[in-house]
């Protein structure tokens, strides 16, 4: 179960990371063209779908979250690859697209949060802010008020930036959460070892 874990926190945190370079690649530089955002975009799903099914592929347990992962791995492959096929077609639904995959994230973080509070962790309403800003954030996306080019991939970098980042910390906070219990359970089963 351990090994599991540690593959589940690598796994988000390779997501949060790919989320805020890229995130940094369309603030930076916004003028680059909507073919080359598209690649990029491509690119990722590709690469995080098919990291997906290997994961599935590899490890041992079979669970539900990881049959899910890997149905929305397949998904993830084939859009990416369909991107990056037809990147002129796909163009004007890029910001709808990412606005999805940031809901989902926000979506996932809400669900952590109250995890959170589950787990009797204090400032599990922290999370679940983050997690709510960041499925507004894709609300406003799918929706798409913006029309210029540039200002679309700023806004986009900027959404996945804090997407990426708000994953990570809650991320963090899931995983200290569940050491605190376990080293509380070992504390517990080391003093009813010596009272015998």
């Amino acid at each position: 179960m351990a090994d599991f874990l540690k593959g589940l926190k690598a796994n988000y945190t390779i997501s949060a990371v790919l989320c805020v370079l890229l995130g940094l690649v369309l603030v930076i530089w916004p003028g680059t063209t909507s073919q080359i955002i598209c690649m990029l975009l491509g690119g990722v799903l590709l690469v995080y779908g098919i990291l997906q099914i290997a994961i599935y592929l590899f490890n041992r347990e079979r669970t539900i979250i990881l049959q899910g992962m890997m149905i929305l791995g397949i998904v993830f492959a084939v859009l990416g690859l369909w991107i990056l096929l037809k990147p002129e077609m796909i163009m004007m639904a890029v910001p709808v697209i990412v606005g999805v995959l940031i809901a989902i994230h926000g979506l996932h973080n809400v669900v952590q949060a109250f995890a959170l509070k589950k787990d009797g962790y204090e400032n599990w309403w922290l999370a679940f802010l983050m997690g709510l800003l960041t499925l507004i954030f894709g609300g406003v996306l799918i929706c798409n008020p913006f029309k210029a080019i540039e200002l679309v991939a700023r806004i986009i970098g900027i959404f996945l930036i804090y997407d990426g980042v708000s994953d990570i910390w809650i991320l963090s906070r899931v995983f200290k959460v569940r050491r605190d219990k376990e080293r509380i359970i070992d504390a517990k089963f080391v003093d009813i070892e010596d009272e015998d």
